[in-house]
């Protein structure tokens, strides 16, 4: 699985960030990067977080 970022709604709040630091890290830029690219099936709660969390709706998870 794997996290899509809607860069047009990401404002860098960093929710996601503190939900899961070894897949979400905004940069020195306030960009959002993205850590991993196959995000393993045990680490689904903490996605479903930050995507429920994120307060602009940017982050989707994609089978």
């Amino acid at each position: 699985m794997r996290i899509v970022v809607d860069r047009t709604k990401c404002s860098s709040i960093g929710l996601c960030e503190a939900t899961a630091p070894d897949i979400f890290e905004i940069g020195a830029d306030g960009a959002l990067n993205i850590l991993m690219d196959d995000i393993p099936e045990d680490r689904r709660t903490d996605l479903e977080s930050a995507c429920e969390n994120c307060p602009t709706q940017a982050l989707s998870i994609e089978e």
